[in-house]
């Protein structure tokens, strides 16, 4: 009597790999994320938002928040830095060198100005400015992803003009030539606006005035004659 081959097992079903460390993160969520901290922050405060509540504004979960940030302060970081990234784009940066250096230094400072006046921002600097930020150093933070990056992107446009021969800076003093610029750029309006007086920068012509004089007097400390105006 002969006998059927009894049938082989199944082949097991091969287990997928868990993601790895390495595998890009959803970047849909994280935007989201992004965008909810940056808006409850300035709404209600660093320490009036919680982890949970940021998680649930963007549609995930608080897990998700944890694992792209790490903790509140970074994304409160991350957050801050977003804002000047979208505002001020490297793309700005551009030194454009068939373009009048006046000109191009103009475009320059409306865009920071109205990146630094805007109303979310006056609200972050002075979020920033509380006590609880200087405590948790969140300031210094800040800067080092905000405005130094800026300055050294600004550095960069100067030094490509100082080799076509339209400014004349030494190269150890570009740093201080572009953190010098921002600081003239603000003055005494932003000041203004960030304490809320009454008639600040109330007039678009006042603020172009006000701007056209500090490229005016930047370029009279680094300017060459050729091609400045």
């Amino acid at each position: 009597m002969s006998t059927q081959p009894s049938a082989l097992p199944p082949a097991p079903t091969p287990e997928k790999a868990p993601p790895g460390p390495g595998r890009p993160k959803d970047l849909v969520k994280r935007a989201a994320i992004l965008e909810a901290a940056e808006r409850m922050f300035l709404q209600q405060g660093y320490e009036g938002v919680s982890m949970d509540q940021i998680a649930a504004e963007a549609g995930v979960s608080k897990l998700t928040v944890y694992s792209h940030f790490g903790d509140k302060d970074t994304l409160f970081t991350e957050a801050a830095t977003r804002y000047c990234e979208q505002q001020m784009p490297d793309s700005v940066f551009q030194p454009s060198p068939d373009t009048p250096l006046r000109q191009r230094l103009l475009e320059v400072a409306e865009a920071f100005f109205a990146m630094v006046a805007s109303p979310e921002a006056i609200a972050g600097h002075r979020l920033l400015c509380t006590p609880q930020m200087v405590e948790k150093r969140l300031p210094q933070r800040f800067w080092r992803s905000g405005p130094e990056r800026l300055q050294s992107s600004f550095a960069t446009l100067l030094r490509r003009r100082i080799e076509t021969g339209d400014l004349d800076i030494e190269d150890a003093l570009v740093p201080t030539a572009a953190a010098q610029f921002f600081v003239l750029l603000k003055g005494d309006i932003y000041q203004r606006l960030v304490f809320d007086c009454d008639d600040a920068g109330d007039c678009a012509r006042q603020r172009r005035l006000h701007l056209e004089a500090s490229v005016d007097m930047f370029l009279r400390a680094y300017g060459r004659a050729r091609g400045t105006r």
